[in-house]
């Protein structure tokens, strides 16, 4: 059986009917709820997904080949789909999921919004993906930190710390409620991949150095993803020019400068 890894990242927004029934303030005007939800980051059950970001690979003598990337979105789906079509295709695939933080947001949020929306998903259960100490999910930032919470780093300060480009301009996970309340989905979607890009070059690195991918076979995967980023089509345009121009940066300098080392 072919061997497959899924790495993939969530964005999401505040569940403001998800608050409002928590809340006592079903029926209550969106902006009242939102402010009564505060500041601060909410429970993972009250945050409902805007995209799943997920790039697939297969392994084989060479190295990895990436065989699909991309980050479907609330613009496209419904949030119910969104979850049923990614547990669709881990149930097909039966894959290693990577994530960078995903044991600590990921994989419970998609859970939370599974029973939220009442979506069946019996492919997350077909590898024990919620046991945080097995190969079946590994959540970099974890296993990188020892498991230990003062040894935590972000995902930008470790891609950069390694000479990959990081995330683009100042744009975080902080910014996409703003961004997909402004209509800007598609250039949060594009944000996502550029994370998923990230952890995959960094989970690359991290088989390299355990000794799971050897040196020659961790160059041609560097390189097989750099062809495969030259072939896609960049992110579609939107209204922030210098966000644009930093997505597409970390998609060729993520897949592209660097692959020949």
């Amino acid at each position: 059986m072919e061997e497959h890894v899924v790495v993939w990242d969530l964005e999401t927004i505040p569940d403001l009917a998800a608050a409002a029934r928590i809340l006592g303030m079903v029926g209550e005007d969106e902006a009242e709820v939102r402010a009564a939800l505060g500041p601060g980051f909410p429970k993972q059950v009250l945050h409902r997904i805007a995209c799943i970001g997920a790039l697939v690979a297969a392994r084989g003598p060479m190295g990895w080949t990436i065989s699909a990337l991309g980050a479907p979105h609330l613009g496209e789906r419904t949030e119910h789909d969104l979850i049923r079509d990614f547990a669709a295709r881990i149930a097909k695939l039966r894959p290693q999921l990577v994530t960078f933080n995903g044991n600590g947001f990921d994989l419970p949020v998609l859970r939370y919004r599974a029973l939220v929306n009442r979506v069946p998903v019996p492919g997350l259960y077909v590898r024990p993906y919620f046991n945080r100490y097995t190969e079946d999910a590994v959540d970099l930032c974890d296993v990188l930190a020892s498991f230990q919470s003062s040894g935590r780093v972000k995902l930008d300060e470790l891609a950069k710390s390694m000479g990959f480009p990081g995330k683009p301009g100042d744009f975080d996970g902080s910014k996409v409620e703003e961004m997909v309340a402004a209509g800007r989905i598609a250039d949060v979607a594009a944000y996502c991949e550029s994370d998923v890009l990230n952890t995959y070059r960094i989970w690359l690195t991290y088989e390299m150095i355990r000794g799971t991918l050897e040196p020659g076979q961790f160059q041609w995967s560097l390189a097989q993803a750099a062809e495969f980023s030259q072939r896609r089509t960049p992110p579609a345009g939107g209204e922030d020019a210098d966000l644009d121009a930093g997505i597409a940066d970390v998609l060729a300098a993520a897949f592209g400068s660097r692959a020949a080392e």
